[in-house]
């Protein structure tokens, strides 16, 4: 077998065979077929395609390539995916909500990358807070709180390292067969047995249109579900900005007013609605309805705020100092944003307002770019809100006085007021099951 021929078959639109397929990425991690062979095959896949067999078996070898998470014995499993946006916290209040109504949550997360808020970053603010578990302290702490979150570990799918590094540098990131093995390979590798996808689309969203979106969606449901695995998605908005908080430290304090019931209102939708998913999947509950009734009296008992609680001093953080630090984690450099006119706020465009995280400090250019805890953008006032001239709209904060001015000139083009109020767009566009 011979790597040339391989790619000129999906070059001419052919389906390639299973042993194909893992014949090219076990010779890409052995080092045995060159980066320049694997990059003509990435191009190929890009033009060409992939349907969901063919998917599934790139997702296996991917998966096959390192160490696999055993969670055997613990059951049932359940995971969420977003993927990526701006003030996109969901994961944090999501997990201890779903693990208090009996399902494990086994949270496998990354760090930011542009201007995509990161998991594993926010989770990092917190003094102490550990990111990088073995899995023997994977399992224990999940087994004990119902949830646990880590980074993906060197050993863990390393074919997926490997090609979105050449992904990256080959213009071949936007492939939805590519894109969706990357995803389930490391997802499949935590262990989850069922699967909830949050696809985002919007002007802060990889995806920029529904029918993108849409697309992606099926194709990770399609390849999931030819894997044995249960699936489910949920079509999202990310035109404006999640919650009222964008930051690292800003978007734990805001999980905390989730968790205590007095979340914002699209970041409670979205994230009872995931929650529902993820019990009925997991036969916890009969329709999603059910499963958003449950999710709310969970949050009102206050169990969830205890399993958060718990899970940051498992994980090496301090709970007691963590609630003390509320309110009081800001960089010194601050300015606020007023309202240059009077009107109604009709839009916060996530775009804009992502790309100044990255200058802030919450978001990175490049992997090795350190991140501020302490910076990041607290909207006063949300799109549908009527305000004055002059009034305070945003609360930014800056990692340094430069960051801060580049912060500012860049979010200013995202806001958007006008003396006719509109309708707002739904938040989650479709459920697709």
């Amino acid at each position: 077998m011979r790597a040339t021929d391989i790619i000129t078959k999906k070059r001419n639109g052919e389906k390639l065979t299973g042993e194909e397929i893992n014949f090219l990425i076990n010779g890409y991690v052995a080092h045995e077929i060159p980066d320049y062979q694997i990059s003509a095959w990435l191009m190929a896949v890009f033009f060409k395609g992939m349907d969901f067999e063919e998917t599934g078996i790139l997702t296996e070898a991917m998966l096959r390539s390192g160490s696999v998470i055993n969670l055997h014995g613990i059951t049932p499993l359940a995971d969420k995916h977003s993927t990526g946006g701006v003030g996109d916290k969901i994961s944090l209040p999501l997990a201890p909500i779903v693990a208090s109504l009996g399902v494990y949550v086994p949270m496998m997360s990354g760090r930011a990358l542009g201007y995509t808020g990161g998991t594993l970053d926010k989770l990092d603010s917190i003094e102490g807070y550990k990111t990088s578990l073995s899995p023997e302290e994977f399992r224990r702490i999940l087994e004990k709180d119902g949830y646990a979150m880590t980074g993906q570990s060197e050993s863990v799918v390393p074919a997926d390292r490997l090609l979105y590094a050449l992904r990256d540098v080959t213009g071949t990131v936007e492939s939805i067969p590519l894109i969706t093995a990357s995803i389930l390979s490391k997802k499949i590798a935590e262990g989850a047995e069922s699967l909830v996808f949050d696809v985002k689309w919007g002007s802060g969203a990889f995806m920029k249109t529904k029918d993108a979106a849409t697309a992606l969606a099926e194709s990770l449901l399609g390849t999931a579900k030819a894997m044995g695995k249960k699936a489910a998605a949920i079509i999202s908005n990310m035109n404006t900005p999640l919650g009222y908080k964008i930051g690292n430290f800003l978007e734990i304090e805001e999980t905390l007013d989730c968790l205590r019931g007095k979340g914002p209102e699209d970041v409670m939708e979205l994230t009872y609605n995931l929650g529902a998913l993820m019990l009925l999947l997991s036969g916890k509950t009969s329709s999603i309805q059910e499963g958003i009734e449950k999710c709310r009296k969970a949050v009102n008992t206050g169990e969830p705020l205890n399993r958060f609680l718990r899970n940051v001093e498992s994980q090496g953080g301090n709970p007691e100092q963590l609630l003390k630090q509320e309110g009081k984690m800001r960089s010194p450099w601050c300015t606020k944003v007023t309202a240059e006119k009077t009107g109604w706020i009709t839009g916060y465009d996530a775009l804009s307002f992502g790309k100044a995280g990255v200058f802030l400090g919450v978001g990175r250019n490049k992997t090795e770019d350190k991140v501020s805890p302490t910076a990041g953008i607290i909207m006063k006032k949300k799109p549908g809100d009527f305000v004055n001239q002059g009034e305070e709209i945003l609360e930014i904060y800056g990692q340094n006085e430069e960051s801060l001015k580049e912060g500012v000139k860049q979010i200013t083009g995202g806001i958007n007021i006008s003396g006719k109020k509109n309708e707002p767009e739904n938040l989650i566009y479709k459920i697709i099951m």
